[in-house]
C-alpha cells in the first residue's frame, strides 16, 4: 500500500496512516456486507484510481477470483466512484454488474478523514447465493450499514484503538446487537453458547448486558463491577476479557455513532476458556521444566562436591596422585553440565547464551595452573539449543584441560585463546571454534585420532557422534596446538560481538 500510494498520489504519512488503520480493521465489514471491498485512490492528477488493497469477506463468496491491488481504473468508467469522492456520500443505485456471469451489486463507501475524502471502498457482493435473509443476516447487514456510514462520517475505526485481528474476536466467533441502552436486540448462536459457558440460564435478548455481565463474574472489591457494566454496555471502543466459574470469554465492544448518534453497539466475542486453560498449563510447565533444571544443576553439583571430596581424601602416593588427578578431571566434567544447566534453569525456553558458559568454563579449569596461563575468548558463539550446549560444554572443558596439562610445563607461562565464529548461509549455519596454545605443541608421530587418551575419546565422540560436526587437532602455526571444532547450529538474530581477557 505504501509503495502504490507513494507512487500515484500527493497523500501525506497520516493519510496513509489513517488507511493502514482502516484496512486493519475492516474485515469487520467484509464479514458483516458478506461482499468484497477494494479501497481505490484518486491519482495526484485526478484522472484515474489506483486499487491499493483488497479484502475477501469470509462469511460469504467473493466477487473477484483475481487479486485487484494495484489495478488502474480511468475516472468516468465507473460513475459511482465518482459520485462517491464528488459528493461524499455512499452511492447505493445502479443495477448489478455482470463478471464471468455472476451479478454483482456494487456499493461505493466515501473514506473520510478530517473532513476530507481521500479514497472510496467499492463495497462487491456476489449476488448468486443470495436468499431470503435469516435474522442473523439481517443483523450483519444493518451493522454492516451502520460501520459503513461511520466510514463515510470519518468516525470509524477509532484512532485510539489499536486491535490485533489476530487476537481479536472475529464476527463468526460471536456478535451480539445492543441498542442505546445497551440492551439486546439480537446475540449469535455462538454469542449465546459463550455466555452459557460463563454460566448464564436464560436466553440474552431484552437483557442489559453490561449488567447480565457483570452477575456473571465472581464479586470483587471496589468499582470494577460498575466499570465492567460500562465497557460491556459498548460505550466506548474497548476489548476485554470476563472470567466466569469456570468460562472465559473475550469481548470487543465496538460503538455504533452514525452521523455523531450513539444508536447501539456490536459486542464481538469468543469463548477463550480452553485457550487460558492451556496457557495457564504451558505457564505451569514451564515453571516446572525449570524447576527441573534447577533441581539436576544441584545434584550435578552434588555428585562434583562428593567427586572433589574423595579426591582430598586419597593420599599422597604416586598411585594416589594420579587418582586423585582423574576424579578432578571428573569434577570438572560433571561440573561443565551442571553450568549449562544452571544457565538453562534460568530461561524459560530450551535455550542458552552460550558465551557466558565459555567464560565460565574457562574460569573452572583455570585451578589446573591458577596465574600461570592466560586465558582469552574472542568472538561470539551465541545463542544454543540445549542440545548442543550441553555436549559443547563438555567438549570446551576437555580441550582446554587438556591444553593446560600437556601443553604447559610446570614452571611456564602461556596463554589459551578460545575464537568462536558463525559461517555459512542463513539457512544452514555452522560455528566455528578455534582453541589454539602456545605451548609445547604435540609430540612427534602423534595422531589424535588413534590417540588412547580418554579426554580425546570423550571430545571425539560428542563432537562427531551427538553434535555431527568436525574436529581437528594440529601444530598450531607458530607454536604450539590448535583444535578446530566445526558444529552445525540453527540460525541466530543479529550477532553481538564480545571479547573476555583474564587469567587462568
Amino acid at each position: 500500500m505504501n509503495e502504490l500510494v507513494r507512487q500515484h498520489t500527493d497523500l501525506g504519512e497520516s493519510d496513509v496512516e489513517w488507511f493502514h488503520l482502516l484496512v486493519s480493521e475492516w474485515q469487520l465489514l467484509a464479514d458483516l456486507s458478506f461482499a468484497d471491498l477494494v479501497l481505490w485512490v484518486p491519482t495526484r492528477d485526478g484522472t484515474r484510481y489506483v486499487s491499493v488493497a483488497q479484502m475477501r469477506p469470509n462469511t460469504g463468496t467473493t466477487s473477484y477470483q483475481n487479486d485487484m491491488v494495484g489495478h488502474l481504473v480511468p475516472r468516468g468508467r465507473r460513475p459511482m466512484l465518482d459520485a462517491a469522492l464528488d459528493e461524499g456520500r455512499i452511492v447505493r443505485e445502479g443495477d448489478p454488474e455482470w463478471r464471468e456471469e455472476v451479478p454483482v451489486r456494487v456499493e461505493s463507501i466515501p473514506v473520510r478523514r478530517q473532513g476530507r475524502v481521500l479514497g472510496v471502498i467499492a463495497r462487491n457482493t456476489n449476488l448468486l447465493t443470495v436468499r431470503t435473509p435469516s435474522r442473523l443476516e439481517l443483523t450483519y447487514l444493518q451493522s454492516a450499514s451502520d460501520l459503513a456510514r461511520m466510514i463515510a462520517d470519518g468516525t470509524f475505526p477509532f484512532p485510539e484503538q489499536q486491535v490485533d485481528m489476530d487476537a481479536s474476536p472475529r464476527v463468526g466467533d460471536g456478535l451480539i446487537r445492543l441498542d442505546a441502552e445497551g440492551i439486546v436486540q439480537y446475540a449469535s448462536p455462538n454469542a449465546l453458547s459463550a455466555y452459557h459457558r460463563l454460566g448464564l440460564a436464560a436466553d440474552l435478548v431484552g437483557r442489559h448486558l453490561g449488567q447480565t455481565t457483570a452477575e456473571l463474574v465472581p464479586p470483587r472489591r471496589g468499582p470494577v463491577d460498575e466499570a465492567l457494566v460500562r465497557l460491556a454496555s459498548g460505550w466506548a471502543p474497548r476489548e476485554f476479557e470476563v472470567e466466569g466459574e469456570v468460562g472465559v470469554i473475550q469481548l470487543r465492544a465496538i460503538p455504533l455513532k452514525p452521523k455523531g448518534n450513539h444508536i447501539g453497539a456490536l459486542v464481538l466475542l469468543r469463548d477463550v476458556t480452553e485457550l487460558r486453560r492451556r496457557e495457564r498449563e504451558l505457564i505451569t510447565k514451564d515453571a516446572t521444566i525449570r524447576e527441573i533444571h534447577h533441581r539436576v544443576k544441584n545434584n550435578l553439583q552434588t555428585v562434583a562436591a562428593l567427586l572433589r571430596l574423595q579426591a582430598r581424601r586419597m593420599g599422597g602416593a604416586e598411585a594416589g596422585g594420579s587418582a586423585r588427578e582423574a576424579l578432578e578431571e571428573a569434577v570438572r566434567r560433571v561440573g561443565s553440565i551442571a553450568i549449562v544447566h544452571e544457565t538453562l534453569s534460568q530461561n524459560l525456553d530450551e535455550r542458552v547464551e552460550f558465551d557466558e558458559i565459555a567464560d565460565r568454563v574457562l574460569a573452572m579449569v583455570a585451578e589446573i595452573s591458577p596465574g600461570r596461563v592466560t586465558g582469552r575468548r574472542t568472538g561470539r558463539f551465541g545463542v544454543l539449543e540445549a542440545e548442543v550446549a550441553t555436549p559443547l560444554a563438555m567438549v570446551l572443558t576437555e580441550v582446554l584441560q587438556n591444553a593446560l596439562e600437556h601443553g604447559f610445563g610446570p614452571n611456564e607461562q602461556g596463554t589459551v585463546e578460545v575464537s568462536a565464529t558463525r559461517e555459512g548461509p542463513w539457512g544452514r549455519p555452522r560455528l566455528r571454534v578455534k582453541i589454539e596454545d602456545d605451548g609445547c605443541g604435540l609430540p612427534q608421530d602423534f595422531d589424535p585420532r588413534s590417540a588412547g587418551n580418554l579426554g580425546l575419546q570423550i571430545v571425539r565422540t560428542l563432537v562427531e557422534g551427538e553434535l555431527g560436526g568436525g574436529f581437528e587437532m594440529a601444530p598450531a602455526a607458530e607454536r604450539g596446538t590448535r583444535v578446530v571444532l566445526d558444529i552445525p547450529v540453527r540460525a541466530e538474530g543479529a550477532e553481538r560481538h564480545g571479547d573476555r581477557t583474564g587469567p587462568l
